[in-house]
């Protein structure tokens, strides 16, 4: 087996040499840009109903490689981001299978590779912008082993003066400039290398009304507990402290700024030496706060301007590329960590599936949970845009990257991982995957392969109501469907096949206990 993988990565690298040639300065730059709960429907181009706009995603679509069949590792944020860091499904970590808060030490094991090890251990500089949600090890003012936090009085045992003992630069970053988890939960702080920039607290109820004269309820008011903030719809985060200086409205745009700034910085003085950038955003997950130039500008009120601003941002990214001349020699991947939160509330309210094509929203294990966008633009290789509808995942970028600089898979790392790398290079005939394994927010697995797509239990395992359902007397256990004909997963088949599901679900068992499929 080794030295078949041998082969095969010498045989790659040799294929990748002739496009990129010779030097360090010809690799090419790569820049991850990660929306949160952003759906596969939102982008307007991959959704024919779409009343969301993304003409920059659009844009960059033109001349790149559209994964139709492109799925995240979980349904759910912190699971999700480790997956796609560390190119393992997050449910082999007991740390990394749940949402952390923004106090939860790191989830990732110490001395785990990461795509930033691939990338520096080639030569790259290294950089993470933007949400982590991976966990940081906070130092305390009592010296206790864990921070915590407590919601009634929004105060947590943080010292923000003291440097964190573990966080992205631990795992391949030469630079991180991050918010610790979502932009609805405290601490409400950008640290710079390890250092909270401004360690001067206060309260969210001491910066911001905790409602306003025209505040409506709406069902998102499900998520707060007394003492937070909640405006309206989409527009609530929880109470906690916030450094004097941070703005919540600003978030977005303060990412952005640090993400162009990072790469005209390392341009201008390290241009011979390829940079890897991991920019994951804040939006368009709650709170759903775009700035200014965007607000009342889509069809869909505030989720749709917020998404503009998303496009923005890329917009942005690539107008830099542009000027500083290295856009040929960059490849820009866009994608999202799962689905969108958006129920069939939402769809009927606006006439838009965020999740289109698909059954269900983020959490949920059917399809809309973890279909997400996934547009890989590499100007020097893929000269004009290729629709491919091969079944992967964003697991996937760990082996493609290890492809591209010529490295091996860890042998204890890294097994949910496949290489891309073919597929992107032009190889029409080249199969990434065989097969995946599905997670929800609620711990329920899915599994498909070929035409089918078998769950192990009842309901949506998520936020979709109801999550799980019991079965009936001589009643399916489990949920079968015929994926590539029914890709609404309406058609539960599970009791007209069940040599098929005990064979998917044997084959999953198998794949839980001993790793990747072959």
């Amino acid at each position: 087996m080794k030295y078949t993988m041998l082969l095969y990565v010498l045989l790659v690298t040799s294929s990748f040499g002739v496009n990129a040639q010779k030097t360090a300065a010809q690799k090419p730059n790569v820049i991850i840009i990660f929306a949160d709960d952003m759906g596969y429907g939102d982008v307007s181009c991959l959704n024919p109903d779409a009343r969301t706009y993304t003409p920059n995603i659009d844009r960059l679509a033109r001349q790149a490689m559209i994964f139709t069949n492109a799925h995240a590792s979980a349904s759910v944020c912190t699971p999700s981001r480790y997956g796609i860091l560390t190119g393992r499904y997050a449910w082999r970590s007991e740390e990394a299978a749940d949402v952390c808060s923004g106090f939860t030490p790191v989830v990732i094991e110490q001395g785990r590779r990461t795509v930033a090890n691939v990338f520096k251990d080639a030569g790259y500089a290294t950089a993470c912008i933007g949400k982590w949600h991976l966990g940081i090890s906070w130092q305390t003012k009592d010296e206790a082993a864990k921070a915590v936090y407590e919601h009634n009085t929004g105060l947590s045992t943080v010292d923000y003066n003291k440097p964190i003992q573990e966080g992205p630069n631990d795992f391949g970053f030469d630079y991180s400039f991050v918010l610790p988890a979502s932009l609805d939960m405290p601490p409400y702080v950008f640290l710079r290398n390890h250092q909270v920039i401004d360690p001067n607290m206060t309260l969210t109820s001491e910066r911001y009304p905790r409602g306003l004269k025209n505040t409506k309820y709406a069902w998102d008011k499900k998520h707060t507990q007394e003492g937070d903030i909640y405006w309206h719809k989409g527009v609530w985060w929880r109470q906690g402290e916030i450094s004097k200086s941070f703005r919540m409205e600003d978030c977005l745009t303060n990412m952005q700024e640090e993400g162009v700034s990072f790469i005209k910085k390392h341009t201008s003085t390290h241009r011979n030496q390829p940079f890897f950038l991991y920019l994951p955003l804040t939006a368009p997950h709650t709170p759903w706060l775009p700035d200014d130039q965007f607000r009342g500008k889509s069809a869909i009120g505030t989720y749709g301007d917020f998404i503009l601003n998303v496009d923005d941002v890329v917009g942005n990214i690539m107008a830099t590329l542009n000027e500083l001349g290295i856009d040929d020699n960059t490849m820009v991947i866009f994608s999202s960590d799962n689905g969108a939160y958006w129920p069939e509330s939402e769809i009927a309210l606006h006439h838009h599936d965020a999740n289109w094509g698909t059954r269900g929203q983020k959490g949920d294990i059917w399809d809309g949970g973890h279909r997400m966008p996934l547009i890989v633009s590499w100007p020097s290789v893929i000269k004009s845009k290729v629709v491919n509808d091969q079944l992967v995942s964003l697991t996937d970028l760990f082996a493609t990257f290890a492809a591209m600089n010529g490295q091996l898979p860890p042998e204890d790392g890294g097994e949910d991982s496949f290489s891309m790398l073919p597929a992107l290079q032009g190889d029409t005939r080249y199969r990434i995957r065989p097969s995946m394994i599905h997670q929800s927010s609620g711990g329920m697995y899915g599994y498909r392969k070929g035409n089918w797509k078998i769950i192990e239990g009842l309901g949506s395992g998520g936020f979709t109501s109801p999550d799980r359902i019991e079965p009936e007397p001589k009643g399916p256990a489990g949920q079968l469907y015929q994926i590539t004909t029914d890709s609404l997963e309406a058609d539960n088949v599970y009791l007209q096949h069940p040599k098929v599901d005990q064979k998917l679900l044997r084959e999953m068992h198998q794949q839980i206990k001993q790793g990747r499929s072959k």
